[in-house]
């Protein structure tokens, strides 16, 4: 049955990559108002595809950009895919080398690629499944599952719909397992299932000392530095062997078991060409831990900015009345975001001298997602994967959040399967962003796969 699919597939790429040039057409930027409308035909766009196909499908408002819900196909397994259609801000646009929403081929030294905003994030990416699943049904009249396919509007605005849609849609969108294609593959040849994804929590810590900032000819050494006493706090944050010490932190953590170490090994992933490509050489997280093992299975404390006092062009002596820090914590395994909060908020505040106040303020927190590969479907998925691609799948982690998984988890009950075919060098959220044909057309056929597999 496999066969007829993806000959059809190939056939069929030239009008595959022609109705992605019309998605990317739409300016579905769901972050500015003004684009609202655009989102609004996006959504269209792909209700009335999906029909066309065979599905029963329709658009469903929310308060914000709407969601995208189809369903076809029978069977005893139901598969729910997701995707968003709305796509970042193009700015700055001089960056541009085109229009970002007049999307072309082009032929490049590394070869063809689909060219505009939201080639690779996600618009590209949701086609895949949507193609094939149209030539699953062109050839066999029918889908080899049950398929709900679930498409949002403002994944680049932070989902502000989301959860209240999944909460009041259970029914609708509740499925044996979750398939996501919004990640990358791990290298040109090398296809990837994202089993771990780490959490978040964001904390910004602001210091008050002196009512007003002060001369520090006049109060240096009398008065209490914001700054200095931030500093101190931050410096602690990490002992000598790059281990975060807030009390409890490493709670539910776990090792990675021999396998996945095993795999992740014959990767054979270049540590120093990674850390070189951005001006490093040496890695700076947990010693003994290989930078792999440190980006995708190990929490982390970041301090991602900090201010305060005079900044500008130029001197002047002051001490300032606040300083400021915004400290991130990537979480993995079983970690408490919320307890992470507290324990640090209360390291914090045992650090804080007198003469000085400090308040916190919340930036998210969201637990890290683990899939566990013993669902047979993982399995089965990887090597319908390995047989598309001149290598063998792996699953591996991801450095990175994708809320939406742990959301399948806690709100529907399900694992999802993160598969996606996008290379590092596709310029997301960037000006020129593109997607590689090549990503495009073995993204559906291994789609294809996946399906025949899962079914």
């Amino acid at each position: 049955m496999l066969d007829p699919v993806l000959a059809r597939i190939d056939a069929d790429l030239p009008h595959a990559i022609q109705r992605l040039l019309a998605l990317l057409r739409i300016p579905s930027i769901s972050t500015d108002r003004v684009h609202a409308p655009d989102c609004e035909v996006a959504a269209d766009w792909l209700v009335q595809d999906l029909i066309d196909m065979g599905f029963k499908a329709a658009k469903h408002p929310t308060s914000g950009r709407p969601m995208v819900v189809g369903q076809g196909g029978q069977g005893d397994r139901h598969l729910l895919f997701y995707g968003h259609y709305d796509v970042q801000p193009v700015d700055p646009l001089n960056l541009w080398d085109k229009p970002p929403f007049v999307p072309e081929v082009q032929d490049t030294p590394q070869g063809r690629v689909i060219r505009g905003r939201g080639a690779s994030d996600d618009k590209g990416q949701l086609m895949t499944f949507v193609e094939a699943c149209r030539a699953w049904i062109a050839v066999h009249h029918r889908l080899p599952a049950r398929v709900t396919v679930f498409f949002e509007g403002e994944e680049e605005s932070g989902s502000p719909s989301l959860v209240p849609f999944m909460e009041a849609n259970k029914d609708l969108l509740t499925a044996d397992l979750a398939l996501i294609c919004d990640t990358d593959l791990f290298d040109r040849d090398t296809p990837a299932i994202t089993t771990m994804l780490r959490g978040l929590v964001g904390e910004e810590v602001v210091i008050t000392g002196p009512r007003m900032d002060l001369h520090s000819g006049m109060y240096g050494g009398a008065a209490i530095n914001p700054i200095r006493v931030l500093s101190r706090i931050l410096s602690t944050l990490h002992d000598e062997n790059g281990r975060v010490t807030v009390p409890g932190f490493y709670d539910g953590v776990e090792e990675l078991t021999p396998e996945l170490r095993a795999q992740w090994d014959a990767l054979g992933f270049d540590e120093s060409q990674f850390l070189g490509d951005v001006g490093l050489s040496v890695p700076a997280g947990e010693r003994g831990r290989g930078v792999l093992e440190s980006i995708w299975a190990r929490p982390t404390c970041e301090i991602n900015g900090i201010s305060g006092g005079y900044a500008g062009d130029g001197f002047k002596t002051v001490l300032p009345s606040k300083a400021t820090a915004k400290v991130s914590f990537r979480l993995v395994g079983q970690q408490d975001p919320l307890r992470i909060r507290e324990s640090f908020r209360t390291m914090v505040r045992a650090m804080v001298p007198a003469d000085c106040t400090v308040e916190f303020r919340d930036h998210g927190a969201s637990r890290a997602s683990v899939m566990s590969t013993a669902n047979p479907a993982f399995e089965k998925a990887r090597a319908a994967l390995s047989d598309e691609w001149p290598r063998p799948a792996a699953f591996t982690g991801s450095g990175g959040s994708i809320p939406v998984a742990g959301h399948f988890k806690t709100i529907l009950g399900m694992d999802s399967m993160l598969i996606g075919f996008a290379q590092e060098d596709d310029l997301i959220h960037s000006p020129n962003e593109k997607y590689d044909v090549r990503s495009f057309h073995k993204g559906i056929r291994s789609w294809a796969r996946i399906l025949a597999a899962l079914s």
